[in-house]
């Protein structure tokens, strides 16, 4: 029985190598690397952004079929925020290897080190409460625009948040946002540039 196959890669999960190295698990570090996908995100003071590229790579894809964030539960969604029952709300980043850790800010993706570098700066300038809603997700949103040097439509892009409260007296919700109101951030942002 093989333990390989003929590309190279071990189909096991679970087999060390003999330095002791799991390489299924730097394959999936690799895969996130090279995915030609860039995702931001950003916890405010009363929500938590999700920004990621929608691109299609067939034509013959339906673009309304591919997305990269979703709602997990009312409160959790992933590229993975929500709130917990002390009413805050929290952004944890897990890797292939299953750490996790809280942030005020990451990034994940193709241009992951440009990114949390350019976040790092944005953060600083925030108040310490965080901001608000709107400028959590302009922020996050720009972020993504500038790291890539990209100006994008509305369809390109994917705004997830998990918010205290949404018009309408729907509170603590995870939502993915329409185009529209995603057009509308751009314009805002691009008014404000």
């Amino acid at each position: 029985m093989s333990r390989g196959s003929g590309s190279g890669y071990d189909r096991h999960i679970t087999i060390f190598s003999p330095e002791g190295r799991l390489f299924q698990v730097e394959y999936a570090f690799k895969a996130v690397r090279q995915s030609g996908i860039t995702s931001i995100a950003i916890r405010g003071k009363d929500c938590v952004v999700f920004v990621t590229q929608k691109k299609v790579q067939d034509k013959l894809i339906d673009p309304s079929s591919v997305t990269r964030t979703f709602k997990i539960t009312k409160h959790i969604g992933m590229l993975l925020g929500g709130g917990g029952a002390g009413g805050g709300f929290s952004l944890f980043k897990v890797d292939p290897a299953g750490y996790y850790v809280g942030y005020k800010a990451t990034a994940v993706g193709t241009k992951e080190t440009e990114a949390v570098t350019h976040l790092e700066k944005k953060v600083r300038a925030m108040p310490a409460e965080g901001a608000s809603y709107e400028e959590t997700c302009q922020t996050a949103i720009s972020a993504l625009q500038s790291v890539l040097a990209e100006d994008f439509k509305a369809h390109e892009i994917e705004v997830g948040v998990a918010r205290a409260s949404w018009e309408g007296g729907d509170e603590r919700a995870f939502r993915i946002l329409p185009v529209e109101e995603v057009d509308a951030f751009l314009v805002a942002i691009a008014e404000r540039d």
